[in-house]
């Protein structure tokens, strides 16, 4: 069942160099209990993609477009009244951002902060919440939580820090979890235990969860489904397995190969050439045209919508070498 639906999303900034389209036509779905990563570039529309479902976007300069849905257990959010969607901000759908340090008020205790969070998604106070502060804590991992609730922010690591953002997201029992960039500023040791934690929370609380990120790692490692993200578009998108092991979209295999795997000792990096487009000027057609070593004609005269990869439509690639393999392959079997 569809927890999550997104539908032609367009979310749109107003600059004094003209209208940046940063997520523009964007649809997908988050299942419950299902894990589905977005990948891409920075600037390619994740984090305002986010934002759009949150409600959380500067008005202006940025706005939703009439025509975009956004529907979260069947009811739309887009054009809600702010009293609906604070009731939905937090309790039912829950965010943690990219830096925690800048997330959290410097001048209360971790402690208070997860207890403020307890009081106003779950109508607890007083005693209780501080105690519901320290479990949520002690949920996540960190070790002695009563003692580092009186802790202060800057008094904690970047991964504790991460892991309180965790506790204040869990604090209103969130139905669906949005991670944006969650293990950016992490080592790797660090970025592991946070995986392994969302992870098995997921799993017990039985949440949907959101994944917002550059490494396809991270991806490879908790989510069922992955969409692939480039100039405020779905390029890619698909099971897990599916698109890392045949991707369809030049930019996802470009993607692929710019990681070092530990399989392959020896072989070159294959950076993609060239950089992300400005979104006030998105190239005409194929939008990843420029930097494609395969674009022919069509693809610089005829924007490609997403079309089934292969022979399954649970697999879909917004290029037109998609449709080339399909009919191929139709001629061949016929």
């Amino acid at each position: 069942m569809a927890l999550l639906e997104v539908d032609e999303l367009r979310t749109y900034f107003d600059t004094d160099q003209g209208v940046a389209r940063s997520v523009d036509g964007v649809s997908f779905r988050v299942d419950e209990g299902e894990a589905v990563g977005i990948v891409g570039e920075s600037g390619c529309g994740k984090t305002v993609t986010s934002l759009s479902i949150m409600g959380l976007l500067p008005q202006p300069p940025g706005r939703v477009l009439p025509g975009s849905s956004i529907r979260f257990e069947g009811k739309e959010l887009v054009g809600a009244p702010a009293r609906t969607l604070r009731a939905v901000r937090g309790r039912k759908i829950a965010m943690i951002f990219q830096e925690p340090m800048t997330s959290l008020n410097p001048v209360y205790s971790v402690g208070d902060q997860i207890a403020e969070a307890v009081r106003l998604h779950r109508g607890v106070s007083g005693p209780r919440s501080r105690e519901a502060a320290v479990e949520l804590l002690r949920e996540v991992g960190i070790a002695d939580p009563a003692r580092r609730a009186r802790d202060y922010p800057h008094r904690l690591s970047g991964g504790m820090r991460q892991r309180v953002m965790i506790a204040v997201a869990l604090a209103g029992d969130p139905r669906l979890l949005i991670a944006d960039e969650p293990t950016t500023a992490l080592d790797v040791t660090v970025q592991a235990q946070i995986l392994d934690l969302m992870g098995r929370i997921q799993r017990e609380h039985a949440m949907g969860l959101l994944l917002i990120t550059h490494d396809l790692g991270v991806v490879a490692e908790i989510c069922d489904r992955v969409i692939v993200m480039y100039a405020g578009q779905v390029v890619e998108e698909g099971g897990v397995d599916r698109v890392f092991g045949d991707p369809a979209h030049p930019y996802t295999r470009g993607l692929l190969g710019s990681m070092p795997r530990v399989d392959a000792a020896g072989d070159r990096l294959r950076p993609i050439a060239g950089s992300v487009p400005t979104p006030t000027d998105w190239p005409p057609a194929c939008r990843f045209h420029q930097r494609c070593p395969q674009a022919w004609d069509r693809c610089r005269s005829e924007s490609p919508p997403l079309l089934e990869a292969l022979d399954t439509a649970t697999h879909t690639s917004r290029c037109w070498m998609a449709a080339e393999v399909g009919m191929a392959q139709g001629e061949a079997e016929s």
